[in-house]
């Protein structure tokens, strides 16, 4: 399993000088952010970003992520357009990134995405006091209940654009006459369409999890348990078809078994989000340090199913909480994804150890 670390680029607050300083780090995760959803990658800027990369050391061989535009997903009419223009930034990623011999690393690029409508990841609070003074994300379903998107009441996190009033009002109004069956067709044939071009570029695709897995806002939301991994993964069946294992997105939803998903799809994971969080209620959560005995999740047990399973790709530390006073992007510190990077690397070693007594 290969070590990397999201970065944000130059607006990042935490610098790729004090990253490279993570023992037993290898890898960036980064992507074009400023790049908006629907339009398509330039090559220039792709290679301009990894010359930035490798300069610092590092390699770059995750892409988090290619957003797909909301035509796609609610099958609009410019879904052919929008599909040729992710498929544009596919390519411009895989000839600014080159062959996996070219960075001297055997696995794939990866692309990581999700099918989320509208919204990216939720949380109710960015900036949950935690008893030790650190700060969390959280999500608590009553308070979501009560949020009103349209009067501002939620902040966007991640990938997605800051709509108007007017745009959101409309996408809501959209999606709220969407049923989950069509969300699943309009995913497939995106799928379709791309999974064959992303395996003739020599990559793959990594599918996030919906975060949290159910339906916020009356829309709709599909990849949230071992099922929908199944039903995504038999719509084109292909090792370029593949998913990122996020831990903390499956993991909080009840009946999620994440070490028997570890292994059940160990040869279609392409990239792994791993971290911890602690389930104070029904649909309720907030994160915590990785270590096992903070949250609710086997940390140690999904490590040992991934490694006894053959997996032998990129992982990278999860949210972090802000801890010793560090301010910046909610759960993207340095200090606590630091932290937990080496939590990480400590139950590889000691499992790749105890596999070999």
């Amino acid at each position: 399993m290969v070590l990397t670390f999201r970065w944000y680029g130059d607006s990042d607050p935490v610098g790729l000088e004090r990253i490279r300083q993570i023992p037993g780090l290898r890898g960036i995760v980064a992507a074009l952010y400023d790049q908006r959803p629907g339009e398509a990658w330039p090559v220039y800027r792709v290679a301009a970003l990894r010359e930035t990369i490798e300069a610092a050391g590092l390699d770059w061989r995750v892409v988090e992520s290619i957003p797909v535009h909301e035509e796609i997903k609610y099958g609009g009419p410019e879904r052919d357009a929008r599909i040729e223009a992710w498929i544009e930034s596919a390519r411009a990623v895989a000839e600014a990134l080159g062959p996996p011999s070219q960075s001297g690393s055997e696995e794939p690029l990866v692309i990581t995405y999700n099918f989320m409508p509208v919204f990216d990841w939720t949380r109710s609070d960015l900036g949950k006091l935690l008893p030790d003074g650190s700060k969390a994300l959280a999500y608590d379903e009553e308070v979501v209940a009560r949020m009103d998107p349209l009067e501002g009441e939620l902040e966007l996190p991640g990938w997605i654009a800051h709509y108007s009033r007017s745009e959101l009002f409309r996408l809501l109004h959209r999606w709220r006459e969407i049923g989950q069956q069509e969300l699943w067709a309009n995913f497939a044939y995106f799928l379709k369409a791309v999974v064959p071009v992303v395996e003739e570029l020599g990559m793959r695709l990594a599918l996030h999890p919906d975060d949290p897995p159910w339906p916020i806002f009356g829309i709709p939301r599909i990849i949230v348990d071992s099922e929908a991994v199944r039903r995504l993964l038999s719509i084109v069946d292909s090792p370029a078809n593949a998913i990122c294992l996020c831990s903390g997105s499956f993991g909080v939803l009840a009946g999620n078994d994440l070490v028997a998903m570890a292994r059940e799809f160990a040869s279609r994971i392409a990239f792994v989000h791993l971290r911890n969080v602690k389930v104070t209620g029904p649909r309720s959560f907030q994160e915590s340090a990785h270590w096992a005995a903070a949250g609710s999740l086997d940390l140690p047990g999904i490590v040992r199913a991934l490694l006894e399973s053959g997996y032998t790709g990129p992982f990278r530390p999860d949210h972090g909480r802000m801890i010793w006073g560090e301010e910046g992007r909610p759960g993207y510190g340095l200090h606590d994804r630091a932290l937990g990077s080496q939590y990480l690397l400590g139950l590889v070693d000691a499992t790749r150890l105890s596999m070999r007594a």
